[in-house]
């Protein structure tokens, strides 16, 4: 039998690095683009027809909604859209337990509670029973996280929110082209949020966008993001007091090259992850999130994997990544903690924040059984390995069976 790569042995795969592009990916139509924008000396978007509002259109269209307004970053995209429904002191917002920490400090950025409902341990997204029983008549919005781009359960979500008459929320910084029975995430819900940042599959850096098919929330969220302007009326007139969240002209620019290919880019990542999806099933202890046919299309921030160690002789989850590591496939732990667990929520760093007397939940001491399982279980693979296609695949299949073997010798 051939020796680990962690103990000696060559590393199964070796030649995947080659055949994964390196992150972000740059051609010369993304440069001209720039060099475009940098040699107009119109850097910002306040102007009719800028290179912003192109984006807008554009990626509004793509992700089947009717507006988009395109801001500085995914985080006060959130932000942004609390503010528009009108979320503030005291408002309750239930928010996913497994998620990056903007989800969480969105709402209380703008004074409200966050109240965090449970995961489905084999998705890791919001747990519909969960959210039901976590609302009050505080409870003014939903947030729910397509985490790694796997949606979440639409079909029981919308009529608990509808039930209730609250606003729900779309955070979906990681799922770019997620389809959802044939439409897109983002504007399913009342309102949803994307990310550019550097990492993302659609990356410019940094940015972010908010989408809506309602044109009253749409126009309001259009004033607050810049700065009570209104586009087309005079300069100086502030119509709402708010803060400046505009994108410039540089990442819109890069975001219209880049959005161009990126269809075909995620076309080659579903079809390659359905393929490790199922090959993995056939090892067990590896096992993919549940695949559901109401996901119709799968963007991808990155492929997540629940790991079982009883199947792997005992072999711990920080012990497989270390080998897998070492065989030459990129892997991780995820955020590698529910977010309620999170220092920044300790009551000691909450002071001045938010008031502690009337916290919903004592985050500190909040157990979560589906977050618990599923963050302990996580292990997580870049979506850019994904376009190293069947052929890369392979390598990281063999190289998981390199180990189970190995452990179970």
């Amino acid at each position: 039998m051939v020796k680990l790569a962690i103990k000696g042995g060559p590393a199964e795969a070796a030649k995947l690095k080659e055949m994964v592009p390196t992150w972000p990916m740059i051609d010369d139509d993304d440069k001209k683009a720039l060099i475009e924008v940098f040699e107009s000396q119109r850097w910002c978007r306040l102007y009719s027809n800028s290179k912003t509002e192109q984006f807008e259109n554009a990626f509004a269209k793509y992700q089947d909604a009717k507006h988009g307004i395109a801001v500085a970053n995914g985080t006060v995209s959130l932000e942004l859209i609390l503010k528009t429904l009108g979320v503030g002191f005291g408002d309750e917002v239930i928010v996913p337990s497994v998620t990056f920490i903007a989800t969480i400090s969105a709402v209380t950025e703008v004074g409200a509670f966050p109240v965090f409902a449970d995961a489905d341990p084999e998705t890791g997204s919001m747990s519909p029973e969960s959210l039901e029983k976590a609302i009050t008549e505080r409870t003014k919005a939903v947030m729910v996280c397509h985490y790694a781009g796997y949606p979440v359960d639409f079909d029981k979500i919308l009529p608990i929110v509808k039930n209730h008459n609250v606003f729900l929320i779309e955070d979906a910084a990681h799922a770019h082209g997620t389809q959802w029975k044939g439409r897109k995430v983002g504007a399913i819900g009342d309102m949803g949020s994307f990310s550019f940042q550097e990492s993302k599959s659609l990356p410019a850096g940094e940015g972010g966008i908010v989408l809506t098919d309602n044109d009253e929330l749409a126009d309001r969220a259009a004033l607050i993001h810049n700065i009570g302007r209104a586009i087309g009326k005079p300069s100086y007139e502030h119509y709402v007091l708010s803060s400046n969240y505009r994108m410039h002209e540089f990442e819109a620019a890069l975001l219209l090259s880049k959005l161009k290919k990126y269809p075909q880019e995620v076309e080659i990542k579903h079809t390659t992850g359905e393929y490790l999806a199922s090959e993995l099933k056939k090892i067990g202890g590896v096992e993919p999130l549940r695949r559901d046919p109401r996901i119709t299309k799968r963007g991808y921030y990155f492929f997540s994997i629940r790991y079982n160690p009883e199947e792997f002789n005992g072999l711990s989850r920080d012990a497989f990544l270390e080998a897998l590591n070492a065989e030459g496939v990129s892997a991780w732990e995820g955020y590698g903690m529910p977010e309620y667990r999170q220092p920044a929520l300790k009551r000691e760093n909450l002071k001045g924040i938010i008031p502690l007397e009337k916290l919903p939940q004592d985050y500190e001491n909040l157990y979560l059984p589906g977050a618990e399982e599923f963050c302990a279980r996580e292990v997580c693979i870049p979506h850019e390995v994904l376009l190293a296609g069947k052929e890369g695949m392979d390598l990281i299949i063999n190289s998981i069976r390199k180990i189970k073997e190995e452990s179970t010798e």
